[in-house]
């Protein structure tokens, strides 16, 4: 028989009875070839598998060579390796949890290029029916996805099946912005409160918590009338400083505790990097609430710890994130109103920019959008946003009566009666 030429696939039958192939599907980094065996018991079934085999590797589908990664080996090399050095730390932590709390210990002994999606959606009804909320395991299909996508894209996995599981539905609860009335009274509200202009940037401006409480006085310019958003405050987070232990479980409870996590970092999108005008009310409370801060640092004295913040502590220090949201709350009940979370301040002021009719271009810019997709999470059409377009409606097919031009064009006259 003439001999195949080199690289040539080969199906033969061993000494052991059954039927083996070898396949050449690339080099090697060692630069050797590639070549992978299957075996049957039957020529007809190893030649099938040959087949699929060349055709994967034609179609560059081929699973890469080397390690054959558990969920738990590479989702742990992932998130340590791959993602740590290269998110932000509150994304690193939320990735940690769903790694280690819930997506190891559910799927971690599978090996990811045998991972089906149906494994995925039972592990997903598992983690429902043992109380996580369908937030919870969203989150862990959404971590899941990610680290699987690096796996295509490095050729350890030649599909995601994350990508084609369904994910579990969350429910779409509407959000209900507070009203203009609403926001005057809490604005009224926050007047008799410490730092009260910072609740006027939220309501007004629809600034993040983080991007409101990591403002200095530096980005802001009042005879101008404008601010830059650069950057957000983190929330905090400690270890023990005690040379002896203090006996606190953890760090921030210890009288000596010294902080882990920088007080601020950049903001995390271009798009986020804005600069937004103040309206004059704006910057006349701005000018008050620096009077009143001048005050608190002379009343300070020596306890003053001076980082140029525009909404500090009464000495100065940045604005815990909790020490905010509980404000937050407080400000909610001594104004009457309804119970809210902190970031529907955000919603109410891109709806209230939705009832100005401001460009969507603008919406973006000041809003910090990179994509206009966010509009339809964030501006609401509220009953008011309902009857300015009823009127405007009403008030174009009821009010004035057509033209002959007008009614030629239409071809119908449209009239009250």
């Amino acid at each position: 028989m003439r001999r195949k030429p080199n690289g040539a696939s080969s199906i033969y039958q061993g000494a052991d009875g059954s039927w083996h192939g070898r396949v050449t599907v690339g080099t090697k980094d060692d630069g050797t070839p590639d070549r992978r065996h299957v075996r049957g018991k039957t020529e007809a079934a190893v030649t099938k598998k040959v087949r699929q085999l060349e055709r994967d590797r034609d179609s560059g589908t081929v699973r890469k060579a080397g390690q054959r990664w558990t969920v738990k080996t590479w989702l742990t090399h992932w998130v340590e390796n791959i993602a740590a050095p290269s998110v932000r730390e509150n994304t690193i932590a939320g990735y940690r949890v769903a790694v280690n709390r819930h997506l190891i210990p559910g799927l971690g002994a599978h090996r990811i290029d045998r991972l089906e999606p149906e494994h995925l959606e039972r592990f997903y009804a598992r983690m429902q029916a043992n109380g996580s909320a369908p937030a919870t395991a969203h989150q862990a299909h959404r971590t899941l996805r990610t680290a699987l996508n690096e796996a295509v894209r490095r050729g350890h996995l030649t599909r995601n099946p994350a990508s084609l599981a369904k994910p579990p539905r969350l429910s779409d609860d509407e959000i209900e912005p507070y009203s203009v009335a609403e926001v005057q009274r809490l604005m009224t509200a926050a007047a008799s409160r410490r730092n009260s202009a910072r609740w006027a940037i939220a309501l007004a401006l629809g600034l993040r918590q983080g991007e409101a409480l990591g403002l200095k006085w530096a980005d802001v310019d009042l005879d101008a009338g404008t601010l830059v958003v650069r950057r957000g405050r983190q929330r905090p987070k400690w270890r023990h400083g005690c040379a002896e232990p203090c006996g606190r479980k953890y760090g921030g409870h210890c009288p000596d505790r010294q902080p882990t996590r920088a007080a601020t970092a950049d903001t995390k999108s271009r798009a986020g990097r804005r600069s937004i005008g103040l309206p004059d009310e704006l910057v006349a409370l701005l000018r008050k609430h620096r009077d009143e801060q001048d005050q608190e640092r002379q009343n300070a004295g020596q306890l003053w710890h001076d980082g140029g913040w525009l909404f500090a502590t009464p000495t100065g220090e940045p604005v815990n994130p909790r020490t905010d949201y509980d404000e937050w709350k407080r400000l909610l009940k001594l104004a009457g109103l309804r119970d809210g979370r902190l970031h529907d301040a955000r919603h109410t002021a891109a709806t209230v920019l939705l009832i100005l009719g401001v460009a969507e271009r603008a919406v973006m810019g000041i809003m910090g959008w990179s994509n206009s997709a966010m509009a339809v999470r964030y501006q609401h059409l509220t009953t008011q946003v309902r009857r300015d377009i009823a009127k405007r409606v009403g008030g174009l097919l009821w009010d004035a009566p057509p033209d002959d031009d007008d009614q030629g064009a239409a071809g119908v006259r449209v009239s009250a009666a």
